[in-house]
């Protein structure tokens, strides 16, 4: 045979389709968009019940930012023990942030492109609080909270137009607090978990406006809490879980300008005060949740030099009443 054949020959071959390999996920059929804190999100996957997971999580979000979409794809696959898999190990290799549970149950998030990979078996369909808590909650927020803004552990509300980061650790009250202003004719914007904005010179922060969590014990402060059933949660503590809608008279807002932080302090002996807050104890407190790629950390970091700017200061109290009274004077009267 010739050269020339041999070329003609290549020339009018069918290219080869090489079948799916078997450790391949399955391919993703099916997608839709959605907005959780507001940040546009592309959900791909090969399953129904997954789009209905998500709806159930980000529906009540509408969008609020013109940021690159997120991009989480995941991928149902066959099996499973009928068992609640284990709680996944988290690793930061960067830009990958691994989160991974067992064989079929496990994420590679990829900081740098704002990619999650997601597998899951289909019986841990069954166990939907852990499938939302470790995989699909948590998905678009990995992103969001070290690409578009800079988590910040603090309540936040409004009142008189300034707004109020309450800052704590696990079990300083900052859900209690916040939901006590709330009830005075506080504007709520979330209890726990705010968002500080990465771009822009201003010291704007979001959240879950829609959903308040309290400890069980909070019926004792709160009568219309009292005798409601506790949330099933995947890991964490106890907690009741209730929409804002719920609450009668709950004026809500999804963002908020920071003009105080205020880091609570309700154990304190002594009297009950307001007294400023160190600047350098309140950054490290701040820095404490960061990661992600250089780029981003210096960004956030820049984010939280503006943050700083606000009024910091640590109220000392026991009586939640006292505590809403001072926080409403210190936003009436700048002290």
């Amino acid at each position: 045979m010739t050269m020339l054949k041999v070329e003609s020959f290549r020339v009018t071959q069918m290219p080869i389709k090489l079948p799916r390999h078997s450790v391949e996920a399955p391919e993703l059929s099916l997608g839709e968009v959605f907005y959780p804190l507001g940040f546009p999100t592309q959900l791909r996957t090969n399953s129904a019940e997954i789009i209905l997971h998500a709806r159930g999580l980000w529906s009540i979000f509408s969008k609020r930012f013109d940021t690159e979409p997120v991009c989480v794809d995941v991928h149902l696959v066959d099996g499973g023990p009928a068992e609640c898999p284990p709680a996944p190990e988290v690793r930061l290799a960067k830009p990958l942030l691994l989160n991974v549970a067992d064989a079929n149950n496990h994420s590679v998030a990829d900081l740098d492109r704002a990619t999650t990979q997601i597998v899951l078996a289909r019986a841990t369909l069954k166990h939907g609080s852990y499938l939302d808590y470790f995989f699909l909650g948590c998905a678009p927020l990995c992103h969001i909270a070290s690409r578009h803004t800079t988590p910040v552990h603090a309540g936040c509300v409004v009142h008189n137009g300034r707004g109020v980061l309450l800052c704590g650790h696990s079990g300083a009250g900052k859900s209690t607090l916040s939901y006590a202003c709330a009830r005075a004719g506080w504007t709520y914007v979330t209890d726990d978990a705010s968002y500080l904005l990465i771009d822009g010179g201003e010291r704007l922060v979001t959240g879950n406006c829609h959903q308040v969590r309290f400890r069980p014990s909070a019926g004792k402060l709160f009568p219309e809490l009292d005798g409601l059933e506790i949330t099933p949660r995947a890991a964490g503590k106890p907690s009741v879980e209730l929409p804002t809608v719920r609450m009668q008279g709950m004026t809500c807002a999804v963002t908020a300008q920071a003009d105080f932080l205020v880091f609570l302090n309700r154990s304190a002996a002594g009297p009950q005060e307001l007294v400023p807050y160190g600047r350098d104890a309140a950054r490290q407190y701040l820095c404490e949740v960061l990661y992600g790629p250089e780029e981003s950390l210096a960004k956030q970091c820049a984010a939280i030099e503006r943050l700083l700017t606000a009024r910091i200061l640590e109220l000392r109290y026991s009586d939640l009443d006292w505590a809403v009274s001072r926080l409403e004077a210190l936003t009436r009267d700048g002290r």
